[in-house]
């Protein structure tokens, strides 16, 4: 039997007992030395000065107006801080500092100050800021076909908020809330606009307009780009349908049983349905609801499940009850297969993973303060966050998908969580030997290679 070598226990292990005795000093540290990354992407993407023009019809502080708050926001969310009065923790950070252009960060009651002055025309212009910059990356893409996706998210609070409304919440029965209206880009995986709301408002609410705007705004930065659009059954009303298919936009929308019980019997009715897999069968036909002016193709597709739906039934009203069946009617214009409908339709849920990268790793659930606009700004600031960080990954890497039936994002991104683990998050010290501005980090090669090839293709891309 071997025993253990003890040259072997001296070279690898260390007896560690005694508590190093703790001194705090100012010694030109930080704490997020990646941030060197995103401060060459803010220089590329000009992003203080196109800030500063959102503002400029606001009083302030020259040292701290608006769009020195607003990039604040973006960082202190960008290294995953949530409430304002986080930002005592990393006050004094060196690499912070220089990315903002500051020689010292506001105190979280300027901060607040800045929120509670802001108003409609400031949150209107950021809209339109952020339409431009994903414009921007949309012409550069080139694209043949753009995919849009609609729908509403729930952000809600405990305290009272200036705009905030008791209205359908899930998973927060009760609480108040507000219901912003998301117009989503499926290639990028990026928030396009974002229409803010009251939590009492149905998802329909100003979405006629809002869905317009956006559809607009692409068409005259991408001339000639066909445009197709996904949403689910709170969406679907014959002024929708009727507009989108005369804008010569594709569309598939959910359709609510609940609205119309000939759905019901045609399912009911129904004896042959076509068969496509094991688990899939469906049928097509044009029809219309009684007070429609149009016939458009509606899709009934039945899915075979094991599970038995636990849900509330209520047999001979809406909808339709087979045991081991479960039911879905899509609304469309597309003129292709069952299967491409059905897919390009199930993509959807593209966008409620990116809304869930937003509240989970970009902290958009967030209420800041009470004020309307001032929680708009920082749901804002959220979205700008997510918007740079996929920037950032599609300037560094090169794509590594096609276009796919679900139209899936044409990267595979990297989450800001684990962006910020694996590079954001490293120590290094800030120095000046012999003059020249220096970021020492440690020497681990893995980031190491990982910050230089950022800052490589940064740079290649300027």
């Amino acid at each position: 039997m071997l025993g253990r070598c003890p040259l072997y226990d001296y070279q690898i292990t260390s007896r560690v007992h005694k508590i190093p005795e703790l001194r705090f000093e100012d010694q030109g540290l930080t704490s997020f030395a990646g941030l060197v990354i995103i401060q060459s992407l803010f220089t590329k993407l000009k992003l203080k000065s196109r800030l500063r023009e959102c503002f400029t019809h606001l009083p302030g502080n020259s040292a701290f107006g608006h769009h020195m708050i607003v990039l604040g926001l973006i960082v202190h969310l960008m290294l995953g801080y949530r409430r304002l009065r986080d930002m005592d923790y990393y006050r004094d950070d060196l690499m912070v500092l220089r990315l903002l252009g500051l020689k010292k960060l506001p105190d979280v009651s300027t901060v607040s100050r800045a929120l509670a002055t802001m108003d409609a025309v400031g949150i209107l212009k950021l809209r339109q800021l952020c339409r431009e910059m994903l414009s921007t990356r949309l012409q550069a893409l080139n694209l043949a076909r753009l995919t849009m996706d609609f729908d509403g998210s729930v952000i809600s609070t405990g305290r009272v908020a200036e705009g905030t409304a008791v209205g359908f919440n899930k998973k927060k029965k009760g609480q108040r809330s507000y219901y912003p209206l998301f117009c989503t880009i499926a290639q990028t995986a990026q928030v396009f606009d974002v229409l803010p709301r009251a939590g009492n408002v149905h998802d329909s609410n100003g979405a006629m307009q809002f869905i317009l705007d956006c559809i607009g705004s692409i068409r005259a930065a991408c001339p000639g780009i066909k445009i197709e659009v996904r949403m689910d059954s709170a969406f679907f009303s014959d002024q929708i349908v009727r507009e989108l298919d005369e804008q010569g936009v594709e569309f598939t929308i959910s359709v609510p049983f609940e609205r119309f019980s000939e759905l019901k019997r045609m399912i009911d009715g129904r004896r042959r349905w076509r068969y496509f897999n094991g688990e899939l069968s469906y049928f097509d036909t044009n029809w219309k609801p009684k007070k429609w002016n149009d016939k458009f193709r509606f899709l009934f597709i039945r899915k075979r499940v094991k599970k038995q739906s636990k849900e509330a039934v209520q047999l001979d009203l809406f909808v339709p009850q087979q045991y081991g069946f479960e039911f879905k009617v899509i609304v469309t214009n597309k003129q292709t297969t069952m299967k491409k409908v059905l897919y390009f339709h199930n993509g959807r849920g593209s966008q409620e993973n990116t809304i869930g990268e937003l509240k989970s790793q970009c902290n958009m659930d967030y209420v800041a303060v009470r004020r309307l606009h001032g929680n708009h700004l920082y749901l804002m600031s959220a979205v700008f966050t997510h918007n740079i960080l996929r920037e950032l990954h599609m300037l560094v890497h090169a794509r590594n998908r096609g276009t796919t039936e679900k139209r899936a994002a044409l990267w595979e991104f990297t989450e800001p969580n684990t962006l910020r683990r694996s590079l954001l998050q490293r120590a290094g010290r800030i120095t000046h030997p012999a003059g020249t501005l220096t970021l020492t980090l440690s020497a681990n090669p893995v980031v190491k290679n990982g910050i230089l090839h950022y800052l490589e293709r940064l740079k290649q891309a300027a």
